[in-house]
């Protein structure tokens, strides 16, 4: 009788928070056509984002434009949304990595995109677009770090408060520079960047376009670590090894993990209160459950 009960409720559960997940932000009553802005994303070519699935769960979501310090082309964007429906669907994920390839993360937006799409209306679709993207890829039931290697600017920046942490390598720095650029983050950067240093440094590395190097993100609590090698492919490994110690373990378990933080860091109490609920009872009982249960010595 228990069984049927708890595939019941897993069942329910996951449906619910597939929903959530998939839910936009923006629609056609805030005057947003997703098909429309992907076709005129799609004029500006260039560049792509990659995606490799390891067979211990880690997903490596590369940026690949390094002409351009890997900024992203309007095709990128739009690549990175079919990424992240993607990982979405991966039910064996755990843990993602995000890098940039040639040894940089991300300069931000290809300006020549960025030109020809100067008018107001076409700058309210990208930030829509990248908003719903982005919430989309730090709702996913997996563990994620942004490998910040190079310079991280502008959109860049943006990119790494989507991800769960962030780790630099030496000589790496972060830097908010949309000042300069007569503008403010619009991908949901600074509501994020609010989030994980609080509004006072926000508001400095926002205002002040301040370089963030290593070890001044440490001290914000902007990055988790600092790893020893700067090298494109020996800072991946490192950046495996460290996401590891909080992946191992069966996939149900981790996703949930994820799943409960979301809910709590998302929701108001009483509702995240609901939600871990939910998900204690599609794990209480199952697999991982009784198999720990098996392990543990009987109490006396």
């Amino acid at each position: 009788m228990a069984l049927p009960l708890w595939k019941n409720l897993l069942q329910t559960t996951k449906k619910r928070i597939l929903q959530q997940r998939w839910l936009s932000l923006y629609n056609g009553a805030h005057g947003y056509e997703e098909e429309l802005v992907k076709k005129k994303l799609q004029q500006f070519s260039g560049g792509s984002v990659n995606l490799s699935k390891e067979d211990n769960g880690i997903g490596i979501l590369t940026l690949n434009n390094p002409k351009l310090m890997n900024a992203f082309t309007g095709t990128m964007i739009v690549e990175l949304q079919e990424r992240v429906t993607e990982l979405e669907n991966w039910k064996d994920g755990k843990g993602l990595i995000i890098h940039g390839a040639g040894n940089t993360f991300c300069s931000g937006s290809d300006l020549n995109a960025v030109k020809e799409m100067s008018n107001s209306q076409d700058g309210m679709n990208m930030c829509m677009f990248m908003q719903n993207t982005l919430t989309r890829l730090m709702r996913l039931p997996l563990i994620s770090v942004a490998l910040v290697q190079g310079k991280a600017f502008g959109g860049g920046a943006e990119l790494t408060t989507a991800c769960d942490f962030r780790l630099m390598t030496p000589g790496s720095e972060i830097r908010f520079v949309h000042k300069h650029m007569g503008l403010v983050p619009g991908w949901g950067g600074a509501a994020r960047l609010v989030r994980i240093v609080g509004s006072g440094a926000a508001l400095q590395l926002l205002g002040g376009a301040a370089r963030v190097d290593p070890e001044r993100a440490l001290r914000l609590g902007l990055s988790e670590e600092t790893l020893p090698s700067s090298d494109e492919t020996t800072a991946l490994g490192e950046a495996r090894a460290w996401l590891n110690q909080y992946t191992e373990g069966p996939t149900t378990v981790i996703r949930a993990v994820k799943k409960v933080v979301t809910a709590g860091r998302e929701l108001p109490l009483e509702a995240a209160l609901r939600t871990e609920k939910d998900i204690f009872g599609t794990v209480w009982g199952g697999p991982a459950n009784l198999q720990a249960l098996d392990r543990r010595p009987k109490q006396k």
